[in-house]
């Protein structure tokens, strides 16, 4: 479903609420020539980073061990250096320690990750629950705690959905960055070069609550992931499956569907708004008042 705002009920919906002042730092988000982590704002996502360092730190060693022995081998075993090759084919004691060995450091790696699996799939109540729904090529969110049912659609800005005759008139075009395109974030609240990453719409979230999501697809396999919080599950058709994250810092998140889903797989980002319970508490009543989404960062005194 796509659902516009209607101007008037948002003013309505604002003015019946208490004042509540607003601005959102971008945290969440790639940057050019990056190759660290996003910032870890769940707890389940500091997990997942320290245990990459600590196999990193595992497996440095191991690298440059091989890599020693493949080079002593090549100069050491070559033809020119050792002519006539040896006839034994066991060693008792090195197959051995090269089975031991391994399934020693197997055993370490797994005490350490499989705790964190089971977190990751240890689903606690949710305090907030969102069913997530992947089309071909946008995101439906449906808040199933809420009264009214709240559901609205995400795309991504710049795609056609999004696209009005004003914005015609200005020059801009449908998966195009031009100026107009880049005036279009600006005027939505997002910075110039956060073309393929915003959407519309976004999911917005109360910091330090447990959010759930049961997540699916209406059509093809999608995949829901926001690397910031730690999370990743495919949206099967036919199948529910659920994440869950506590946001721990106000602010904008984005992600991208994981999962090669057609031809316009590359323009179905993910936005998140983590904001304080009271501006998302404001944020349910808005959007109660208007029947439709009302963008929690238009909540200004």
């Amino acid at each position: 479903m796509r659902k516009i705002i209607s101007l008037s009920a948002l003013l309505a919906s604002v003015a019946a609420l208490p004042a509540v002042a607003q601005g959102l730092e971008t945290i969440g988000k790639p940057h050019p020539g990056g190759i660290a982590f996003q910032e870890a704002v769940t707890e389940v996502a500091r997990d997942i980073h320290w245990l990459d360092h600590m196999l990193l730190i595992i497996i440095t060693p191991i690298v440059l061990l091989v890599v020693a022995l493949l080079a002593i081998s090549a100069i050491r075993y070559s033809r020119k250096a050792n002519p006539t090759p040896g006839t034994f084919t066991h060693n008792s004691p090195l197959e051995i320690a090269w089975t031991i060995v391994p399934v020693l450091i197997l055993v370490f790696i797994g005490a350490f990750s499989l705790p964190i699996l089971f977190k990751q799939q240890t689903f606690p109540d949710g305090e907030v629950n969102i069913k997530v729904t992947g089309y071909q090529w946008y995101w439906g969110y449906e808040y199933t705690d809420t009264e009214s049912g709240l559901a609205y659609d995400a795309y991504m800005i710049g795609q056609p959905a999004t696209m009005t005759s004003e914005d015609e008139a200005a020059g801009a075009k449908a998966y195009v960055n031009s100026d107009a395109m880049k005036a279009k974030l600006t005027a939505a609240g997002y910075n110039e070069d956060e073309f393929l990453l915003a959407t519309d719409t976004a999911v917005v979230v109360p910091v330090g609550k447990i959010v759930v999501l049961t997540v699916t697809g209406a059509d093809v396999i999608h995949s829901w992931a926001m690397p910031a919080f730690g999370v990743k599950q495919d949206a099967v058709p036919g199948r529910l499956a659920q994440i869950w994250f506590t946001a721990e810092k106000e602010g904008i998140y984005f992600g991208q569907c994981s999962e090669l889903c057609g031809k316009d797989h590359a323009y179905m980002p993910i936005t998140v708004k983590a904001v304080s319970p009271e501006v998302y508490d404001a944020w349910l009543a808005a959007c109660e008042e208007a029947g439709e989404y009302v963008d929690p960062e238009e909540l200004n005194s």
